[in-house]
């Protein structure tokens, strides 16, 4: 069958017209142009689009994930703005569409022949994913490529050949088999796998994948995989973790490390995970994440329950809105108060958050001892608490789970039954 490459559905996007797309902020900048569309091609099933590589100012090639692409258009691709600027290098379980598939020579598996690859469709799934799904191919006869011969499009799982070779798997057959994991569940993986593998499994991590499990391994686990990172990949993983957690590990890494590595960061990360690593790890100011759900009072309802549905915030922080004046980044002009998520459900979308606000939410300071955090989120039935300077700007929040991995032993993650002892007991009853 003869066609052209046609996308049937608004989700469905060839690569090879992508390439050359300009890449725009939310508020309409342009920031670059797609270049390519990283893919991971597992031994079974469908190949996972992951990003794109994008060419900004200077000809910079940067990853841009896919979960940072809020709309792929007809001449536009639209971001969250969150650019790294760092060059992208790419990884041995990576496959770039345009330089590596177009043109590749593939056999159909009903054994009709072979064909060329001459354009990737990759489709949007109902939990967001994107997958490789359909393939425009041109047949070859007897070797050769039939310039003019028949097109069709196929499926992709209708041809064997994209895939690397046995030799090239390494670690990718492993994380193909792991690939809707839940980041503790992988991490518990990890932390069973002998640490030469353990290590060669988390480097083919991509960099969100690699922060989120980092954040679920203990000290000794997660030191020896940063530590084992070319110093920009170890700084970028950095950027993407929550900033308490990329404080805490960061403390526990050697001293010329960790300064190596601050300043290799984000400017604006390194500065969040210093102030961090300022204060005493069981105290409120170490515990406390910079980054929660930050609005001014004149901010709606509609805007405030947009923030809470990011994929990125901790599901404890999202159960509340901090409302403070500008500026909102932390420290915050003077905190007003909170708005709590049930409240705003029953709210009218166009609603200000300064209507309804807490203005009697306990809060703490950054000297404040993990005990008395504790019995305050115990006593008021909180997910999170705001910690506040003298001048009661917002400084961050603890939330529950912070709390909750400083409280349990250090090894919790290998303890099937016992998971508090008797001196954490103790401290929780003051």
């Amino acid at each position: 069958m003869t066609s052209t490459p046609r996308s049937s559905a608004p989700t469905r996007v060839y690569v090879a017209r992508l390439a050359g797309t300009s890449v725009f902020d939310p508020i309409g900048d342009e920031v670059g142009k797609v270049h390519d569309v990283v893919v991971l091609i597992p031994l079974k099933g469908a190949p996972r689009a992951v990003g794109l590589v994008v060419e900004v100012s200077g000809r910079r090639r940067v990853f841009v994930p896919l979960t940072r692409v809020t709309g792929i258009e007809p001449g536009a691709v639209i971001t969250t703005g969150l650019v790294n600027i760092r060059r992208f290098e790419q990884r041995a379980s990576e496959t770039l569409v345009v330089s590596q598939l177009l043109d590749r020579v593939v056999t159909f598996r009903d054994g009709s022949g072979r064909a060329s690859i001459e354009d990737v469709a990759i489709e949007q799934q109902r939990n967001r994913d994107w997958l490789v799904t359909k393939l425009f191919v041109r047949r070859r006869e007897g070797g050769a490529l039939l310039r003019r011969g028949p097109t069709l499009v196929v499926d992709v799982t209708d041809v064997v050949g994209l895939g690397p070779s046995a030799e090239q798997q390494g670690a990718t057959s492993l994380l193909a088999s792991l690939g809707d994991m839940k980041p503790a569940d992988l991490a518990d993986v990890l932390h069973d796998l002998p640490d030469d593998r353990r290590i060669e499994v988390a480097s083919e991590l991509d960099n969100d994948r690699l922060a989120d499990v980092l954040e679920e391994l203990g000290d000794e686990d997660r030191v020896a995989i940063v530590s084992s990172l070319e110093a920009g990949r170890a700084a970028d993983v950095l950027d993407v973790m929550e900033p308490d957690d990329a404080a805490d590990l960061v403390s526990e890494l050697p001293e010329s490390m960790a300064t190596e590595l601050l300043a290799l960061m984000e400017p604006e990360e390194a500065r969040d995970v210093r102030r961090l690593l300022a204060y005493d790890e069981r105290t409120a100011g170490g515990l406390m994440t910079t980054e929660p759900i930050i609005l001014g009072p004149e901010a709606t309802v509609a805007t405030a329950l947009a923030h809470a549905r990011r994929r990125d915030i901790n599901p404890a922080l999202c159960t509340m809105i901090f409302v403070a004046r500008p500026p909102l980044e932390t420290p915050t002009g003077r905190f007003l108060g909170v708005v709590h998520l049930q409240r705003a459900l029953r709210e009218p979308p166009n609603e200000p958050l300064g209507n309804f606000l807490d203005t009697d939410v306990e809060a703490v300071t950054p000297e404040d001892t993990i005990s008395k955090v504790t019995r305050l989120l115990a006593t008021y039935n909180n997910t999170a608490l705001p910690v506040l300077d003298d001048n009661r700007r917002l400084l961050g929040a603890v939330s529950v789970d912070d709390v909750l991995d400083n409280l349990l032993p250090e090894n919790w993650r290998e303890v099937e039954d016992e998971v508090t002892d008797n001196a954490d007991l103790r401290m929780l009853h003051g």
